[in-house]
């Protein structure tokens, strides 16, 4: 199978796994540099301004998701007794993200026919 049928056939799986949740929305865009567990529920709870908060079953069990479909990998990993990884977004995760914006813009362009119409 050439390049090209191999992103085909993750195009067509990431359409079956879209709409994203809004967990897997915000873990993403955290991972657009380096980012630790610790640090990606920081900055969501920041970025959401404490609205969505990841527990770490919630986190850990996305993380594993997100880099078994190749969303997301391993960018380092400290040698030291507590081994915290830091993940950061692949090229196949930007697609995914990229995808998902769109879809989100056309939601908020339809409703904004709303503001127009009177009941």
């Amino acid at each position: 199978m050439g390049d090209r049928d191999a992103f085909r056939k993750k195009g067509s799986e990431m359409e079956k796994q879209t709409p994203l949740t809004e967990a897997l929305f915000y873990i993403l865009l955290s991972l657009r540099k380096p980012n630790h567990g610790y640090g990606i529920i920081q900055e969501v709870e920041g970025l959401t301004g404490g609205r969505v908060v990841l527990g770490p079953g919630t986190l850990y069990g996305a993380i594993q998701t997100m880099a078994a479909r190749g969303w997301i990998r391993i960018y380092s990993e400290e040698t030291d007794s507590r081994k915290k990884k830091e993940y950061v977004i692949t090229e196949l995760g930007r697609h995914v993200f990229a995808e998902e914006k769109k879809r989100l813009e056309e939601l908020l362009h339809n409703a904004e026919k709303m503001e127009g119409d009177t009941w």
